[in-house]
């Protein structure tokens, strides 16, 4: 399923052939979020997951209903790179800790969603959980650093605003989380050409490009199609960037 601010979810196929032709395009990095297992409190669909990270021939990070070290452990075993926390650890950074301790920081990921709060004058990047429904304050930079402190070897920061809308990223988003962290970043929400990739490649300099929508609409009807760069077009990509 994508959503369009964590609403309107649409079909876009079964995950498993999804998966199969991310395989033949040759994708460098699968993340698979299960973003209703935090709302119904249920722990991850850890059948499913094994047949994905079978089939997967790229780096697969999962998240959806991690709260424990535990459970990130098992996800580990199943083949998963990567294991994304976002309301637990926001909840408690302890999580973070025990996991990265369990595992390796290096496959803990803090994936962040915020939304803008207007104010006068200015606007504030609100900190949210299960599905934007839930307000953790509008202290973001504090909020990203003790996740860092606490152990996460990746944050992941999404734009709800623009989830799904394919107009281009929160540049001003990414800039601020990056300028106080020293681990890898991935930004999430907008992308909808490689022209916005390289407008934050551009703005940000080495981050992770994320993207949803972009990999699975085709056209101004959002036609359900499956398609990824080829390395031509990455080539190309990152020779724009350097103009």
């Amino acid at each position: 399923m994508k959503t369009l601010g964590f609403a309107e979810p649409k079909y876009v196929g079964d995950p498993i052939n999804a998966v199969k032709i991310f395989n033949e395009k040759e994708a460098d990095e699968l993340l698979v979020l299960d973003i209703d297992a935090t709302m119904r409190q249920v722990e991850p669909n850890y059948g499913l997951i094994a047949k994905l990270a079978a089939e997967c021939r790229m780096p697969l990070c999962y998240g959806g209903g991690v709260t424990s070290a535990q459970q990130a452990s098992r996800l580990i075993d199943l083949g998963v790179e990567k294991v994304s926390i976002s309301a637990a650890a926001l909840s408690s950074a302890r999580v973070i800790a025990e996991t990265a301790k369990a595992v390796g920081s290096q496959s803990v990921v803090a994936v962040i969603d915020v939304r803008r709060r207007s104010r006068i004058f200015s606007s504030a990047h609100e900190v949210c959980t299960h599905n934007g429904t839930i307000s953790h304050g509008t202290d973001l930079l504090s909020i990203v650093k003790a996740l860092v402190e606490a152990g996460a070897g990746e944050i992941v920061v999404n734009s709800i605003d623009r989830d799904g809308a394919m107009a281009g990223y929160d540049v001003e988003l990414a800039q601020l989380v990056k300028s106080v962290i020293n681990v890898p970043l991935t930004v999430l929400g907008g992308a909808g050409s490689l022209d916005d990739m390289a407008a934050l490649l551009r703005s940000c300099g080495l981050v992770g490009l994320a993207a949803g929508s972009m990999f699975v609409f085709k056209g101004r009807y959002r036609a359900v199609l499956i398609n990824y760069p080829t390395f031509a077009q990455k080539e190309e990509l990152f020779k724009n960037v350097h103009r």
